[in-house]
């Protein structure tokens, strides 16, 4: 027996042209048994929904519903069976167009193109200009290349911002264009996803995405340690000399002369976040306290207020921008485009790993229902059990850490999440947060930003490549990497009775600050803090040859406004940070 290809693509369409509220109403109109499980679209899971969908309906009803029920009009679906393509359904494929589109791409871009969609095929998500580049030679120009294949809808746009594009292949295209390039085929999805419902099931090759995974894992692993080995045999000097004087002030210092006196803390928070995935050992005088310094770490606000640029660009770089990225080679796991059941299965390709996954509009993650407990337990660092319809991952302990972004509608006084699931309030609980709100003197810097960095203006080179060396160098020690082990000692985090005094007084005014009884924060707040500071002074690791790093003052000063910037966030800002601050200081 086969998987009936139809059916596959009948479920890809659904979700591609409906979201989940829709899909809700679809099901609800076909009396389906499944749909009357739920209350309302917000508690079904897209997958299990479409793929209910999909198994109940023939051709005839599939365009009945396109007809009665209005699609997104921008999705493009080409499939081998169905066609979608401005708003309108055809009951025809355009597998034979897109073979002959790829045959004149080879005729037109040669080994370049190929070289284009094998990159896009293999990574089998979206990818920027930067990967893309990677399998081409350093004179070829991938724009024109990009601009054909999308000209002649071989591939699409996924994500456009105003500086940054990512492209990407089609799902429903993916296993043609394999076989053109002469490629291995993917295996066939499985029938816990595909099969009619009560039908027998059909012995199917199941995609293994763990192995898949461990297989880019390799590649990061390698590609830190190709970084390290250069590091040691080029510019090890010269970054322990960059060392001995580097700190978070003098971080902050250089991306305050880069982005202005607002938009250079996001930063600043990611980068330090990338020195806390070495998830160093805290301990005070009397020995260990249990605690590390790793944390997982949330920009969210308003659209087009840099969330973006600070979580991503600035940590894997942004070469068509001109910045080169600052951080740590071989640990950060993009995650754009993926959907949190992919999330979910690859996670166990990091067991006793600790990597950084970053994860664009984090919202579109809690469109599917169950999110919010899972993550919760993936924060807490936890062991994760997530089930589908036909299908169980898990469960697994999850020992990475998270840095997201999303969008928030912001009010003059506090914010409200996009998020439908009023538990979401405990992922926030569980990460580093930095609200964004587009104030005019926001809105001036960015501006300026993107015009000082289209100009050639800002040349970070230099800067970025002392901070990647002096983070990849601290990391390898501090995680014991075979290329360093030996050669540096490992060093914890101290912490003294200073750093609960201040925190401490830090508690007292904004207690004084807050009119009402109820507290809008929980203590994970200040533990937050803690880690903050103990990250950041991992930087002074080379300031001195004590066997431990001292808890840096800048570091713990920056901790301390963080803690009252975000107490006043959660508390609706019914008292303003800054009247703290002068209080305290």
């Amino acid at each position: 027996m086969t998987v009936d290809d139809k059916l596959v693509e009948r479920k890809l369409l659904l979700k591609r042209v409906y979201p989940r509220m829709d899909l809700f109403e679809i099901g609800k109109a076909l009396n389906l048994p499944y749909f009357n499980r739920f209350m309302s679209g917000w508690e079904i899971d897209e997958e299990e929904a479409s793929h209910e969908i999909a198994s109940n309906i023939g051709d005839a009803q599939l365009k009945e519903i396109l007809e009665k029920q209005v699609p997104r009009e921008w999705s493009v679906f080409r499939g081998k069976y169905y066609t979608f393509e401005n708003g309108v359904l055809r009951l025809e494929g355009s597998w034979k167009r897109v073979q002959a589109s790829i045959h004149h791409v080879k005729k037109r871009y040669g080994r370049n193109g190929v070289a284009v969609l094998r990159t896009l095929v293999e990574t089998g998500e979206s990818c920027g200009l930067g990967e893309i580049r990677k399998n081409l030679r350093k004179e070829i120009d991938p724009h024109p290349i990009l601009a054909g294949l999308e000209e002649l809808k071989v591939i699409v746009t996924s994500y456009k911002g105003d500086r940054y594009q990512e492209w990407k292949i089609p799902e429903e295209t993916t296993s043609l264009i394999r076989s053109e390039l002469g490629l291995v085929p993917t295996p066939t999805p499985p029938p816990s996803e595909v099969a009619p419902l009560g039908a027998s099931p059909v012995e199917v090759e199941k995609p293994d995405y763990v192995w898949t995974e461990r297989q880019k894992v390799g590649e990061m692993d390698k590609e830190l340690s190709e970084y390290i080995n250069g590091l040691l045999k080029r510019r090890l000097n010269a970054t322990v000399k960059f060392g001995k004087t580097f700190s978070v002030a003098s971080l902050a210092t250089y991306l305050q002369n880069l982005f202005g006196p607002i938009l250079y803390f996001d930063s600043l928070l990611s980068i330090i976040q990338q020195y806390a995935l070495a998830d160093t050992e805290i301990t005070h005088p009397q020995g260990k306290t249990g605690m590390r310094t790793g944390w997982s770490l949330a920009l969210f606000g308003e659209p087009g207020t840099g969330k973006s640029f600070a979580s991503r660009d600035i940590i894997l770089g942004k070469p068509d921008a001109k910045i080169p990225p600052h951080g740590t080679p071989g640990r950060n796991r993009y995650c754009g485009g993926m959907s949190p059941a992919r999330f979910m299965r690859i996670g166990q390709a990091y067991v006793q790993r600790t990597f950084n996954f970053i994860v664009p509009e984090f919202n579109d993650w809690f469109r599917y229902s169950g999110m919010v407990d899972v993550l919760k337990l993936a924060m807490e660092r936890g062991e994760i059990k997530y089930e589908l319809h036909r299908e169980v991952i898990g469960p697994y302990r999850f020992e990475s850490f998270l840095s997201v972004n999303y969008n928030t509608a912001v009010f003059g006084r506090g914010y409200e999440v996009t998020v439908s699931d009023p538990n979401f309030n405990a992922i926030e609980d569980r990460m580093v947060c930095r609200l964004h709100r587009l104030t005019k003197q926001r809105y001036v810097d960015i501006a300026q930003s993107q015009m000082r960095l289209a100009l050639g203006e800002i040349d970070i080179e230099r800067g970025a490549q002392d901070i990647r060396d002096h983070i990849a160098l601290v990391y390898a020690i501090e995680t014991g990497h075979p290329l360093v082990r030996g050669q540096f000692p490992y060093k914890p985090v101290m912490i003294t009775p200073q750093t609960y005094d201040m925190i401490k007084e830090a508690r007292e005014v904004i207690m004084e600050q807050i009119p009402r009884e109820v507290v809008r924060f929980s203590a994970r707040l200040e533990d937050r803090a803690i880690r903050f500071a103990c990250a950041a002074s991992i930087l002074n690791y080379f300031h001195s040859n004590l066997d431990y790093i001292p808890m840096s003052e800048d570091a713990l000063k920056y901790a301390i406004q963080l803690y009252i910037e975000e107490a006043s966030v959660r508390s609706r800002e019914e008292f303003k940070p800054e009247e703290v601050l002068e209080k305290l200081y």
